[in-house]
């Protein structure tokens, strides 16, 4: 029996718990608890569904969940789905650190494009895959363009099962990052968000800003390629911790940047990249009218890779793999 088995395992962390099912206790518990756990069987029920969104949310199942289970999970803002037997080490040990101190949020990273085909995506790919080989640890690369080809295709991941964007549309306020990532597909270690080939759609502002700082809350670290324009932009670069605009070394697209760095991506580090016969970073950094803090050389093997459907490389001395390491460094404290 599942009360059973979640009452051994909170013995086994040193701790007990409070059974509640409606009303004015459940609120209570809901709010105040250091982690809440729901059998899998009650996510569909008013009195859950009516519930705000916190951290330290689990669903507990015995077996192997039914595919529904995950987007459910997901609307709640659940941190994990716990499947028991096999996750019970992993139990006592969340229930053990819930008692003893809180998550310690990760970071989010936002990049942009000053226009179509700077690169922005594959940075935003290569930022994730950079940070999961310099931290080993959690990162989520989330697709901000629900109507673009797919991040998943830059990472590799398109014939990776998971959800995408359509099946998370509806989410709002704070997303768990560990229920999130463990239904999204993932190649080389990263999972992604990503745009439905089949059913493009733009993605809502409150969704993209639920999965993103929900995730990095959580304890998960985050890096979200955007259009620079649209629905959830300014909200998602107001919440994070590192924002990056990419300007290929041409006329049109600094002019481009300029106006976008009088609005809303003010905050953000640019990037330039360089181009056969066009404007030095000097000049980039005089027509836009900031520092350029790091410059993208060119990457010989980066299309050969995109067309074979492999991410792209960063190797010590390959291009983005200096330029993310560079990035990365401007998270102090976080990124090493």
């Amino acid at each position: 029996m599942l009360l059973d088995d979640l009452l051994r395992l909170l013995a086994a962390a040193g701790t007990t718990g409070e059974l509640t099912s409606g009303g004015g206790p459940l609120r209570r518990a809901h709010r105040d608890a250091p982690l809440v756990m729901l059998g899998a069987e009650v996510l569909g029920s008013a009195p859950v569904r009516a519930l705000p969104r916190r951290p330290g949310l689990l669903v507990v199942v015995t077996g192997e969940p039914d595919a529904a289970l995950w987007p459910a999970a997901v609307e709640l803002g659940a941190e994990r789905v716990v499947v028991l037997p096999r996750d019970e080490t992993w139990l006592v040990e969340r229930v053990a650190a819930a008692v003893r101190q809180p998550v310690t949020p990760g970071w989010l990273a936002v990049v942009g494009g000053a226009c179509g085909g700077a690169g922005a995506s594959t940075l935003a790919t290569a930022l994730a895959l950079a940070s999961r080989t310099a931290a080993g640890e959690g990162v989520l690369l989330v697709d901000g363009d629900g109507c673009a080809g797919g991040l998943d295709l830059v990472l590799g991941a398109e014939a990776a099962p998971g959800l995408r964007w359509p099946e998370l549309a509806g989410v709002s306020g704070r997303v768990g990052g560990a229920a999130l990532t463990a239904a999204l597909p993932e190649a080389c270690g990263v999972p992604v968000l990503a745009a439905s080939r089949e059913h493009p759609a733009e993605v809502p502002a409150d969704a993209l800003l639920a999965v993103a700082a929900g995730a990095r809350d959580s304890g998960c670290r985050v890096v979200v390629d955007v259009p620079v324009r649209g629905a959830g932009v300014e909200a998602v670069l107001a919440e994070s911790d590192l924002a990056v605009l990419v300007v290929p070394a041409r006329l049109r697209a600094v002019a481009a940047a300029r106006t976008l760095l009088a609005g809303p991506w003010a905050p953000a580090l640019v990037v330039t990249r360089a181009v056969p016969g066009g404007l030095t970073r000097a000049e980039v950094a005089g027509a836009v009218g900031r520092p350029v803090v790091a410059e993208l050389a060119a990457d010989r093997s980066a299309v050969a890779r995109s067309e074979r459907g492999e991410p792209p490389s960063v190797a010590a001395r390959s291009p983005f793999g200096l330029l993310c390491r560079q990035l990365l460094a401007q998270l102090p404290g976080r990124a090493a």
